[in-house]
Protein backbone atom coordinates (compact mmCIF):
# COMPACT_ATOMS: atom_id res chain seq x y z
CA UNK A 1 0.00 0.00 0.00
CA UNK A 2 1.48 3.64 -1.07
CA UNK A 3 1.66 5.83 1.63
CA UNK A 4 1.66 10.01 1.49
CA UNK A 5 4.83 11.76 1.69
CA UNK A 6 5.82 13.96 4.47
CA UNK A 7 7.21 17.55 3.19
CA UNK A 8 10.21 19.49 3.89
CA UNK A 9 8.10 22.55 3.98
CA UNK A 10 6.14 20.96 6.59
CA UNK A 11 7.84 18.29 9.02
CA UNK A 12 5.03 18.86 11.51
CA UNK A 13 3.06 16.64 8.71
CA UNK A 14 3.32 12.81 9.47
CA UNK A 15 3.46 9.89 7.45
CA UNK A 16 0.59 7.52 6.74
CA UNK A 17 -1.21 5.42 5.14
CA UNK A 18 -4.50 6.19 2.66
CA UNK A 19 -6.79 4.16 4.57
CA UNK A 20 -6.05 6.42 7.91
CA UNK A 21 -5.95 9.84 5.92
CA UNK A 22 -9.96 9.38 5.25
CA UNK A 23 -10.61 12.16 7.77
CA UNK A 24 -12.75 13.73 5.69
CA UNK A 25 -15.11 10.13 4.65
CA UNK A 26 -18.76 11.09 6.80
CA UNK A 27 -17.64 14.25 7.76
CA UNK A 28 -19.23 17.67 8.79
CA UNK A 29 -18.21 20.57 7.76
CA UNK A 30 -18.96 24.06 8.44
CA UNK A 31 -18.79 26.70 6.29
CA UNK A 32 -17.77 30.30 7.16
CA UNK A 33 -18.27 33.51 5.08
CA UNK A 34 -15.76 35.36 6.12
CA UNK A 35 -17.19 38.84 5.60
CA UNK A 36 -20.23 37.88 7.83
CA UNK A 37 -18.97 35.85 10.52
CA UNK A 38 -17.15 38.37 13.29
CA UNK A 39 -15.70 41.93 12.89
CA UNK A 40 -13.53 43.13 15.45
CA UNK A 41 -11.81 46.17 14.05
CA UNK A 42 -15.12 47.65 13.38
CA UNK A 43 -14.99 48.77 9.76
CA UNK A 44 -18.38 46.53 9.12
CA UNK A 45 -16.66 43.70 7.48
CA UNK A 46 -15.32 40.20 9.12
CA UNK A 47 -11.99 39.60 9.02
CA UNK A 48 -9.83 36.85 10.06
CA UNK A 49 -8.76 37.88 13.74
CA UNK A 50 -13.03 37.53 13.81
CA UNK A 51 -13.02 33.78 12.41
CA UNK A 52 -10.09 33.02 14.94
CA UNK A 53 -12.25 34.41 17.70
CA UNK A 54 -15.33 32.42 16.88
CA UNK A 55 -13.56 29.20 16.32
CA UNK A 56 -14.47 27.65 19.57
CA UNK A 57 -18.12 28.49 18.95
CA UNK A 58 -17.64 26.54 16.18
CA UNK A 59 -15.50 23.47 17.50
CA UNK A 60 -18.85 23.33 20.12
CA UNK A 61 -21.19 22.26 17.36
CA UNK A 62 -18.60 18.89 17.12
CA UNK A 63 -17.72 19.20 13.22
CA UNK A 64 -14.61 18.15 11.78
CA UNK A 65 -13.77 21.20 9.53
CA UNK A 66 -14.23 24.54 8.67
CA UNK A 67 -14.56 25.55 4.47
CA UNK A 68 -13.09 29.27 4.49
CA UNK A 69 -14.76 31.57 1.81
CA UNK A 70 -12.14 33.28 -0.35
CA UNK A 71 -10.13 35.57 1.82
CA UNK A 72 -7.49 36.90 -1.14
CA UNK A 73 -6.60 40.13 -2.44
CA UNK A 74 -9.46 41.14 -4.81
CA UNK A 75 -11.47 43.96 -5.92
CA UNK A 76 -14.36 42.21 -4.48
CA UNK A 77 -16.68 42.97 -7.10
CA UNK A 78 -17.60 39.01 -6.88
CA UNK A 79 -16.61 39.41 -2.90
CA UNK A 80 -13.53 37.53 -2.86
CA UNK A 81 -14.18 35.16 -6.23
CA UNK A 82 -12.52 37.53 -7.87
CA UNK A 83 -9.38 37.00 -7.03
CA UNK A 84 -6.20 39.30 -8.03
CA UNK A 85 -3.35 37.73 -5.69
CA UNK A 86 -3.49 33.90 -5.23
CA UNK A 87 -1.03 33.99 -2.42
CA UNK A 88 -2.06 37.62 -0.76
CA UNK A 89 -4.72 38.06 1.86
CA UNK A 90 -7.02 41.41 1.39
CA UNK A 91 -6.17 43.78 3.90
CA UNK A 92 -10.01 44.21 5.14
CA UNK A 93 -9.78 40.99 6.18
CA UNK A 94 -6.22 41.18 7.96
CA UNK A 95 -2.63 39.52 6.78
CA UNK A 96 -0.93 36.44 6.00
CA UNK A 97 0.01 36.16 9.87
CA UNK A 98 -3.53 36.19 10.62
CA UNK A 99 -4.69 33.97 8.64
CA UNK A 100 -1.78 31.16 10.40
CA UNK A 101 -3.45 32.31 13.43
CA UNK A 102 -6.73 30.80 12.41
CA UNK A 103 -4.74 27.80 10.92
CA UNK A 104 -3.12 27.13 14.48
CA UNK A 105 -6.26 27.86 15.96
CA UNK A 106 -8.25 25.83 14.17
CA UNK A 107 -5.93 22.88 14.73
CA UNK A 108 -5.58 23.57 18.71
CA UNK A 109 -9.52 23.27 19.15
CA UNK A 110 -9.56 19.88 16.32
CA UNK A 111 -10.79 21.64 13.57
CA UNK A 112 -9.63 20.97 10.01
CA UNK A 113 -9.23 24.00 7.54
CA UNK A 114 -10.45 23.80 3.91
CA UNK A 115 -10.11 26.87 1.74
CA UNK A 116 -10.99 28.00 -1.60
CA UNK A 117 -9.30 27.68 -4.76
CA UNK A 118 -10.79 29.58 -7.76
CA UNK A 119 -9.26 27.80 -10.82
CA UNK A 120 -11.35 28.88 -13.30
CA UNK A 121 -11.20 32.59 -13.51
CA UNK A 122 -9.19 35.78 -12.20
CA UNK A 123 -9.84 38.92 -11.17
CA UNK A 124 -9.00 41.73 -13.93
CA UNK A 125 -6.93 43.21 -12.07
CA UNK A 126 -4.61 39.78 -11.34
CA UNK A 127 -1.15 40.72 -12.96
CA UNK A 128 -1.44 37.56 -15.27
CA UNK A 129 -4.19 39.14 -16.74
CA UNK A 130 -2.65 42.36 -16.80
CA UNK A 131 0.28 41.06 -18.74
CA UNK A 132 -1.53 38.65 -20.91
CA UNK A 133 -4.14 41.76 -22.25
CA UNK A 134 -0.41 43.52 -23.54
CA UNK A 135 -0.61 42.22 -27.11
CA UNK A 136 -0.97 38.63 -28.44
CA UNK A 137 2.69 37.96 -27.90
CA UNK A 138 3.44 38.11 -24.55
CA UNK A 139 4.80 35.39 -22.04
CA UNK A 140 1.40 34.78 -20.36
CA UNK A 141 -0.90 35.73 -24.46
CA UNK A 142 -2.47 32.53 -23.93
CA UNK A 143 -2.99 32.27 -20.32
CA UNK A 144 -6.87 33.65 -21.06
CA UNK A 145 -9.45 32.78 -23.44
CA UNK A 146 -8.87 35.26 -26.25
CA UNK A 147 -10.69 35.29 -29.47
CA UNK A 148 -11.21 37.15 -32.80
CA UNK A 149 -14.08 38.84 -33.80
CA UNK A 150 -16.68 37.65 -36.16
CA UNK A 151 -16.26 39.84 -39.45
CA UNK A 152 -19.20 41.84 -38.29
CA UNK A 153 -17.30 42.42 -35.50
CA UNK A 154 -19.53 40.74 -32.98
CA UNK A 155 -18.39 38.69 -30.14
CA UNK A 156 -17.22 34.81 -31.30
CA UNK A 157 -20.43 32.88 -30.31
CA UNK A 158 -23.30 33.30 -28.44
CA UNK A 159 -22.25 31.91 -24.77
CA UNK A 160 -24.05 33.95 -21.85
CA UNK A 161 -22.35 34.67 -18.74
CA UNK A 162 -23.89 32.89 -15.35
CA UNK A 163 -24.82 37.07 -14.19
CA UNK A 164 -26.81 38.28 -17.41
CA UNK A 165 -25.75 39.05 -20.57
CA UNK A 166 -23.09 37.74 -23.10
CA UNK A 167 -19.92 35.93 -22.16
CA UNK A 168 -17.55 38.26 -24.40
CA UNK A 169 -15.97 41.55 -23.14
CA UNK A 170 -14.12 44.06 -25.61
CA UNK A 171 -10.58 44.73 -25.25
CA UNK A 172 -9.06 47.44 -27.59
CA UNK A 173 -4.91 46.61 -26.67
CA UNK A 174 -5.28 43.09 -28.11
CA UNK A 175 -8.38 43.87 -30.84
CA UNK A 176 -10.01 40.40 -29.70
CA UNK A 177 -12.35 39.56 -26.66
CA UNK A 178 -12.12 37.80 -23.58
CA UNK A 179 -13.99 35.00 -22.45
CA UNK A 180 -15.85 35.67 -18.80
CA UNK A 181 -17.94 32.83 -17.58
CA UNK A 182 -19.79 35.84 -14.57
CA UNK A 183 -18.76 39.26 -14.54
CA UNK A 184 -16.82 41.12 -16.97
CA UNK A 185 -14.04 41.82 -14.42
CA UNK A 186 -13.30 38.00 -14.25
CA UNK A 187 -11.52 36.55 -17.18
CA UNK A 188 -11.58 32.69 -17.95
CA UNK A 189 -8.49 31.31 -17.09
CA UNK A 190 -7.37 28.98 -20.18
CA UNK A 191 -6.76 25.66 -17.98
CA UNK A 192 -5.95 23.74 -21.03
CA UNK A 193 -2.40 25.88 -21.19
CA UNK A 194 -0.32 23.90 -18.96
CA UNK A 195 1.33 26.81 -18.15
CA UNK A 196 -1.28 28.19 -16.48
CA UNK A 197 -2.05 24.31 -14.33
CA UNK A 198 1.47 24.54 -13.24
CA UNK A 199 1.08 27.86 -11.98
CA UNK A 200 -2.01 26.86 -10.41
CA UNK A 201 -0.74 23.42 -8.74
CA UNK A 202 2.00 26.30 -7.63
CA UNK A 203 -0.55 28.30 -5.89
CA UNK A 204 -1.81 24.75 -4.68
CA UNK A 205 1.26 23.96 -2.92
CA UNK A 206 1.76 27.21 -1.52
CA UNK A 207 -1.37 26.85 0.79
CA UNK A 208 -0.35 23.25 1.28
CA UNK A 209 2.67 24.15 2.56
CA UNK A 210 1.29 26.76 4.69
CA UNK A 211 -0.87 23.57 6.68
CA UNK A 212 -4.19 23.71 5.19
CA UNK A 213 -5.91 20.88 5.44
CA UNK A 214 -7.92 20.72 1.93
CA UNK A 215 -9.25 22.47 -0.56
CA UNK A 216 -12.86 23.22 -2.11
CA UNK A 217 -12.93 23.71 -5.62
CA UNK A 218 -14.70 26.79 -7.58
CA UNK A 219 -16.89 26.74 -10.07
CA UNK A 220 -14.72 23.96 -11.41
CA UNK A 221 -17.10 22.92 -14.71
CA UNK A 222 -16.21 26.42 -16.13
CA UNK A 223 -12.50 25.26 -15.86
CA UNK A 224 -12.08 24.79 -19.60
CA UNK A 225 -14.00 25.35 -22.48
CA UNK A 226 -14.19 24.03 -26.43
CA UNK A 227 -11.00 25.50 -28.45
CA UNK A 228 -13.73 25.34 -31.50
CA UNK A 229 -15.74 28.08 -29.38
CA UNK A 230 -18.76 26.33 -31.20
CA UNK A 231 -22.15 27.81 -30.30
CA UNK A 232 -24.56 26.56 -27.29
CA UNK A 233 -27.95 24.71 -28.99
CA UNK A 234 -30.99 26.51 -27.19
CA UNK A 235 -32.14 24.81 -23.77
CA UNK A 236 -35.03 22.18 -23.45
CA UNK A 237 -38.32 23.94 -22.24
CA UNK A 238 -39.51 22.78 -19.22
CA UNK A 239 -42.04 25.31 -18.40
CA UNK A 240 -39.57 27.45 -15.76
CA UNK A 241 -39.69 31.04 -15.93
CA UNK A 242 -36.37 32.31 -17.19
CA UNK A 243 -34.69 35.36 -15.52
CA UNK A 244 -31.57 34.82 -17.14
CA UNK A 245 -30.21 34.76 -20.49
CA UNK A 246 -27.56 32.20 -19.50
CA UNK A 247 -30.63 29.77 -18.59
CA UNK A 248 -32.05 29.80 -22.26
CA UNK A 249 -28.44 27.66 -23.42
CA UNK A 250 -27.45 24.28 -22.85
CA UNK A 251 -23.98 24.63 -21.59
CA UNK A 252 -22.59 21.88 -23.61
CA UNK A 253 -19.60 24.36 -24.99
CA UNK A 254 -18.39 26.69 -22.79
CA UNK A 255 -18.36 24.31 -19.49
CA UNK A 256 -17.37 20.58 -18.53
CA UNK A 257 -15.15 19.85 -21.26
CA UNK A 258 -13.57 15.81 -21.27
CA UNK A 259 -10.15 17.23 -20.61
CA UNK A 260 -10.68 18.62 -16.72
CA UNK A 261 -10.68 15.40 -15.21
CA UNK A 262 -6.86 15.03 -16.25
CA UNK A 263 -5.92 18.24 -14.93
CA UNK A 264 -7.71 16.83 -11.25
CA UNK A 265 -5.05 14.15 -11.62
CA UNK A 266 -2.39 16.62 -11.53
CA UNK A 267 -4.05 18.20 -8.74
CA UNK A 268 -4.28 14.80 -6.99
CA UNK A 269 -0.65 13.68 -7.97
CA UNK A 270 0.28 16.68 -5.64
CA UNK A 271 -2.06 16.26 -2.73
CA UNK A 272 -1.05 12.86 -2.32
CA UNK A 273 2.55 14.32 -1.52
CA UNK A 274 0.72 15.50 1.85
CA UNK A 275 -0.89 13.71 4.62
CA UNK A 276 -4.61 13.85 5.02
CA UNK A 277 -5.42 16.07 2.28
CA UNK A 278 -9.80 16.80 1.52
CA UNK A 279 -10.58 18.10 -2.10
CA UNK A 280 -13.98 18.81 -3.34
CA UNK A 281 -15.42 19.99 -5.74
CA UNK A 282 -18.25 22.16 -6.77
CA UNK A 283 -20.63 21.06 -9.47
CA UNK A 284 -22.81 23.63 -11.29
CA UNK A 285 -25.57 21.92 -14.10
CA UNK A 286 -28.97 20.70 -14.55
CA UNK A 287 -27.55 17.10 -15.05
CA UNK A 288 -24.13 16.81 -11.98
CA UNK A 289 -24.28 13.37 -11.57
CA UNK A 290 -22.22 12.30 -14.36
CA UNK A 291 -20.13 14.90 -13.51
CA UNK A 292 -19.37 14.33 -10.07
CA UNK A 293 -18.59 10.71 -10.65
CA UNK A 294 -16.08 12.02 -13.45
CA UNK A 295 -14.19 14.02 -11.12
CA UNK A 296 -14.09 12.09 -7.73
CA UNK A 297 -13.48 8.63 -9.82
CA UNK A 298 -11.12 5.88 -9.60
CA UNK A 299 -9.01 7.41 -6.39
CA UNK A 300 -7.12 9.43 -9.08
CA UNK A 301 -9.04 12.46 -8.95
CA UNK A 302 -10.82 14.51 -5.92
CA UNK A 303 -12.49 13.07 -3.17
CA UNK A 304 -15.65 14.34 -3.15
CA UNK A 305 -18.00 16.51 -4.89
CA UNK A 306 -21.60 18.53 -4.43
CA UNK A 307 -23.99 19.78 -6.65
CA UNK A 308 -26.80 22.33 -6.39
CA UNK A 309 -30.12 19.96 -6.39
CA UNK A 310 -31.03 21.02 -2.52
CA UNK A 311 -29.20 24.45 -2.80
CA UNK A 312 -31.71 25.44 -5.52
CA UNK A 313 -34.75 23.47 -4.83
CA UNK A 314 -37.76 25.56 -4.53
CA UNK A 315 -39.44 22.33 -1.87
CA UNK A 316 -37.57 19.84 -0.24
CA UNK A 317 -39.59 16.24 -1.29
CA UNK A 318 -38.93 12.54 -0.83
CA UNK A 319 -38.95 12.08 -4.85
CA UNK A 320 -36.23 15.01 -4.59
CA UNK A 321 -34.29 13.08 -2.00
CA UNK A 322 -34.16 9.74 -4.05
CA UNK A 323 -33.42 11.22 -7.51
CA UNK A 324 -30.41 13.03 -5.96
CA UNK A 325 -29.07 10.91 -3.76
CA UNK A 326 -29.91 7.05 -5.07
CA UNK A 327 -27.35 6.42 -7.85
CA UNK A 328 -24.23 6.82 -5.62
CA UNK A 329 -22.87 3.71 -3.78
CA UNK A 330 -23.60 1.86 -7.19
CA UNK A 331 -20.67 2.04 -9.27
CA UNK A 332 -17.19 0.46 -8.92
CA UNK A 333 -14.42 2.93 -7.90
CA UNK A 334 -16.64 6.06 -7.93
CA UNK A 335 -16.50 8.58 -5.26
CA UNK A 336 -18.07 9.77 -2.33
CA UNK A 337 -20.60 12.85 -2.52
CA UNK A 338 -21.08 15.57 -0.07
CA UNK A 339 -24.41 17.56 0.33
CA UNK A 340 -25.48 21.13 1.39
CA UNK A 341 -29.02 22.63 1.52
CA UNK A 342 -27.87 26.04 2.20
CA UNK A 343 -24.73 27.97 1.44
CA UNK A 344 -23.59 31.82 0.23
CA UNK A 345 -24.68 30.96 -2.82
CA UNK A 346 -28.29 30.23 -2.82
CA UNK A 347 -30.84 31.21 -0.26
CA UNK A 348 -31.42 29.50 3.23
CA UNK A 349 -33.29 26.23 2.45
CA UNK A 350 -35.90 26.88 5.79
CA UNK A 351 -36.99 30.00 3.61
CA UNK A 352 -36.82 28.00 0.65
CA UNK A 353 -38.89 24.83 1.92
CA UNK A 354 -41.01 25.47 5.11
CA UNK A 355 -43.61 27.68 6.19
CA UNK A 356 -42.29 30.79 8.49
CA UNK A 357 -44.50 29.86 11.60
CA UNK A 358 -42.60 26.36 11.14
CA UNK A 359 -38.74 27.01 10.74
CA UNK A 360 -37.83 25.99 13.93
CA UNK A 361 -39.27 22.78 13.91
CA UNK A 362 -37.66 22.79 10.03
CA UNK A 363 -34.87 23.24 10.61
CA UNK A 364 -34.28 20.55 13.31
CA UNK A 365 -35.92 17.99 10.54
CA UNK A 366 -33.79 19.39 7.69
CA UNK A 367 -30.36 18.75 9.57
CA UNK A 368 -31.29 15.33 10.79
CA UNK A 369 -32.16 14.36 7.02
CA UNK A 370 -28.96 16.08 6.04
CA UNK A 371 -26.64 13.88 8.30
CA UNK A 372 -28.34 10.91 7.85
CA UNK A 373 -27.68 10.83 3.87
CA UNK A 374 -24.54 9.12 2.59
CA UNK A 375 -21.85 11.01 2.32
CA UNK A 376 -20.37 14.56 3.60
CA UNK A 377 -22.76 17.13 5.37
CA UNK A 378 -21.68 20.63 4.37
CA UNK A 379 -23.32 23.19 7.25
CA UNK A 380 -23.35 26.84 5.99
CA UNK A 381 -22.64 29.05 9.35
CA UNK A 382 -26.06 30.32 11.04
CA UNK A 383 -27.81 27.04 9.60
CA UNK A 384 -26.82 25.45 13.21
CA UNK A 385 -28.93 28.30 14.35
CA UNK A 386 -31.87 27.59 12.05
CA UNK A 387 -31.60 30.97 10.40
CA UNK A 388 -34.37 31.91 7.75
CA UNK A 389 -33.40 33.94 4.42
CA UNK A 390 -32.46 37.75 5.90
CA UNK A 391 -34.35 40.74 4.20
CA UNK A 392 -32.50 43.29 2.15
CA UNK A 393 -33.94 45.99 0.52
CA UNK A 394 -32.87 46.84 -3.27
CA UNK A 395 -30.61 50.09 -2.02
CA UNK A 396 -29.02 47.80 0.37
CA UNK A 397 -28.49 45.12 -2.05
CA UNK A 398 -24.21 44.28 -2.87
CA UNK A 399 -24.70 41.19 -5.12
CA UNK A 400 -24.20 41.99 -8.89
CA UNK A 401 -26.69 38.97 -9.58
CA UNK A 402 -28.99 40.08 -7.37
CA UNK A 403 -29.00 43.23 -8.74
CA UNK A 404 -29.06 42.44 -12.19
CA UNK A 405 -31.80 40.01 -11.87
CA UNK A 406 -34.28 42.41 -9.30
CA UNK A 407 -36.67 41.85 -8.47
CA UNK A 408 -37.11 37.89 -9.74
CA UNK A 409 -34.54 36.13 -7.64
CA UNK A 410 -34.13 36.07 -3.94
CA UNK A 411 -30.56 36.62 -4.50
CA UNK A 412 -27.66 35.58 -2.29
CA UNK A 413 -26.99 38.67 -0.20
CA UNK A 414 -30.01 37.65 1.75
CA UNK A 415 -28.36 34.48 2.70
CA UNK A 416 -24.63 36.78 3.58
CA UNK A 417 -25.56 39.09 6.39
CA UNK A 418 -23.89 39.09 9.02
CA UNK A 419 -23.65 36.16 11.84
CA UNK A 420 -26.31 37.20 14.93
CA UNK A 421 -24.09 36.67 18.54
CA UNK A 422 -25.55 38.76 20.73
CA UNK A 423 -29.38 39.04 21.17
CA UNK A 424 -28.49 42.30 22.90
CA UNK A 425 -25.62 44.00 21.35
CA UNK A 426 -25.80 46.44 18.89
CA UNK A 427 -25.77 44.70 14.75
CA UNK A 428 -26.55 41.43 16.92
CA UNK A 429 -22.56 41.56 18.11
CA UNK A 430 -21.24 40.92 15.02
CA UNK A 431 -19.85 44.60 14.55
CA UNK A 432 -19.84 48.08 16.52
CA UNK A 433 -19.48 49.63 13.20
CA UNK A 434 -22.35 49.63 10.42
CA UNK A 435 -22.32 46.43 8.85
CA UNK A 436 -21.51 45.70 5.35
CA UNK A 437 -25.06 44.32 4.78
CA UNK A 438 -28.16 44.74 7.30
CA UNK A 439 -28.89 42.47 10.03
CA UNK A 440 -32.31 41.43 10.05
CA UNK A 441 -33.98 42.08 13.08
CA UNK A 442 -35.68 38.09 13.00
CA UNK A 443 -32.10 36.79 13.69
CA UNK A 444 -31.50 38.65 16.86
CA UNK A 445 -33.65 36.95 18.76
CA UNK A 446 -32.00 33.70 16.95
CA UNK A 447 -28.21 35.00 18.16
CA UNK A 448 -26.08 32.17 19.88
CA UNK A 449 -26.56 33.97 23.21
CA UNK A 450 -30.29 33.11 23.23
CA UNK A 451 -29.91 29.99 21.88
CA UNK A 452 -27.39 28.72 24.85
CA UNK A 453 -30.12 29.61 26.94
CA UNK A 454 -32.78 27.23 25.39
CA UNK A 455 -32.16 23.25 25.80
CA UNK A 456 -34.54 23.30 23.20
CA UNK A 457 -32.90 25.23 20.65
CA UNK A 458 -32.00 24.62 17.39
CA UNK A 459 -28.13 24.92 18.32
CA UNK A 460 -28.46 22.49 21.46
CA UNK A 461 -30.35 19.84 18.90
CA UNK A 462 -27.44 20.64 16.36
CA UNK A 463 -24.89 19.66 18.63
CA UNK A 464 -26.64 16.77 20.02
CA UNK A 465 -27.48 15.37 16.28
CA UNK A 466 -23.68 15.57 15.47
CA UNK A 467 -22.65 14.04 18.30
CA UNK A 468 -25.13 11.34 17.65
CA UNK A 469 -24.08 10.73 14.02
CA UNK A 470 -20.06 10.32 15.25
CA UNK A 471 -21.19 7.90 17.63
CA UNK A 472 -22.81 5.78 14.78
CA UNK A 473 -20.83 4.17 12.05
CA UNK A 474 -23.83 3.63 9.89
CA UNK A 475 -24.76 7.06 9.26
CA UNK A 476 -21.03 7.87 8.91
CA UNK A 477 -19.98 5.12 6.45
CA UNK A 478 -23.13 3.04 5.11
CA UNK A 479 -24.06 1.99 2.54
CA UNK A 480 -28.19 3.59 1.78
CA UNK A 481 -30.96 2.11 0.55
CA UNK A 482 -34.69 3.59 0.31
CA UNK A 483 -37.40 2.11 1.13
CA UNK A 484 -40.89 1.68 -1.29
CA UNK A 485 -44.37 1.94 -0.29
CA UNK A 486 -43.72 3.99 2.83
CA UNK A 487 -47.29 5.81 2.53
CA UNK A 488 -45.77 8.90 1.80
CA UNK A 489 -42.84 8.98 4.02
CA UNK A 490 -39.09 9.16 3.07
CA UNK A 491 -37.62 5.69 4.30
CA UNK A 492 -34.32 4.43 4.05
CA UNK A 493 -31.70 2.19 5.91
CA UNK A 494 -27.98 2.82 6.51
CA UNK A 495 -25.97 -0.02 6.98
CA UNK A 496 -22.52 -0.74 7.52
CA UNK A 497 -21.38 -4.10 8.56
CA UNK A 498 -23.37 -6.04 11.14
CA UNK A 499 -25.39 -2.65 12.31
CA UNK A 500 -28.55 -1.14 10.47
CA UNK A 501 -29.96 2.43 11.45
CA UNK A 502 -33.38 2.85 10.25
CA UNK A 503 -34.29 6.56 8.92
CA UNK A 504 -37.92 7.96 8.72
CA UNK A 505 -38.48 11.37 8.08
CA UNK A 506 -42.25 12.83 7.23
CA UNK A 507 -41.34 16.02 5.15
CA UNK A 508 -44.82 16.51 4.21
CA UNK A 509 -47.81 18.76 6.21
CA UNK A 510 -49.82 16.24 7.43
CA UNK A 511 -49.72 13.28 9.53
CA UNK A 512 -48.45 10.32 8.08
CA UNK A 513 -48.88 6.13 8.92
CA UNK A 514 -46.39 3.77 8.60
CA UNK A 515 -44.27 1.03 10.80
CA UNK A 516 -41.53 -1.60 9.40
CA UNK A 517 -42.57 -4.69 7.95
CA UNK A 518 -40.25 -6.24 9.99
CA UNK A 519 -40.22 -7.54 13.58
CA UNK A 520 -36.68 -7.03 14.18
CA UNK A 521 -36.37 -4.75 17.50
CA UNK A 522 -35.19 -1.21 16.98
CA UNK A 523 -33.60 1.20 19.34
CA UNK A 524 -34.62 5.29 18.72
CA UNK A 525 -31.25 7.03 18.55
CA UNK A 526 -32.53 10.22 17.61
CA UNK A 527 -35.81 12.59 16.27
CA UNK A 528 -37.47 15.37 15.83
CA UNK A 529 -40.98 16.81 15.96
CA UNK A 530 -41.46 13.42 18.26
CA UNK A 531 -41.01 14.34 21.46
CA UNK A 532 -44.21 13.29 22.96
CA UNK A 533 -43.11 9.95 21.24
CA UNK A 534 -41.66 7.35 23.44
CA UNK A 535 -41.67 4.09 21.17
CA UNK A 536 -38.93 3.35 19.48
CA UNK A 537 -40.41 3.47 15.65
CA UNK A 538 -44.08 4.93 16.35
CA UNK A 539 -46.86 4.12 14.08
CA UNK A 540 -48.14 8.13 13.14
CA UNK A 541 -45.49 10.58 12.06
CA UNK A 542 -47.00 14.47 12.36
CA UNK A 543 -46.16 17.08 9.58
CA UNK A 544 -42.06 18.12 9.80
CA UNK A 545 -40.88 15.47 12.44
CA UNK A 546 -38.79 11.67 12.28
CA UNK A 547 -36.51 9.28 13.62
CA UNK A 548 -33.58 7.49 13.62
CA UNK A 549 -33.37 4.18 15.05
CA UNK A 550 -30.83 1.61 15.13
CA UNK A 551 -31.89 -2.02 14.69
CA UNK A 552 -30.81 -5.00 16.68
CA UNK A 553 -30.11 -2.95 20.26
Amino acid sequence: MSVFKTTQADPHRKTTTPAAAEWWRGAVVYQIYPRSFLDTNGDGVGDLKGIAAGLDHVASLGVDAVWLSPFFTSPMNDFGYDVADYRGVDPIFGTLADFDAVLEKAHCVGLKVIIDQVYSHTSDQHNWFRESRQDRVNPKADWFVWADPKPDGSPPNNWQSVFAGGAWEWDSRRRQYYLHNFLPSQPDLNVHNKDVQNALLDVAKFWLDRGVDGFRLDALNFAMHDPALRDNPPAKKDGKALTRPFDYQDHIHNQSHPDIPKFLERIRSLTNQYESIFTVAEVVGPQPLAEMKSFTANGKRLNSAYNFSFLYADKLTGELTKETVRDWGRTPNEGWPSWAFSNHDAPRHVSRWAEKDNTKRAAKLYAMLLLSLRGNAFLYQGEELGLPQADVPFDRLQDPEAIANWPLTLGRDGARTPFPWHASKPNAGFSVGAPWLPVDSKHASLAVSAQEQDEHSVLHFMRRLIAMRKSCPPLQYGDLKFLEETNGLLVFHRKFEDQTALCVFNLEDEARAWRPASEEPFTKLFSAGLEDKNAATPEQLPPLSGYIALAGR
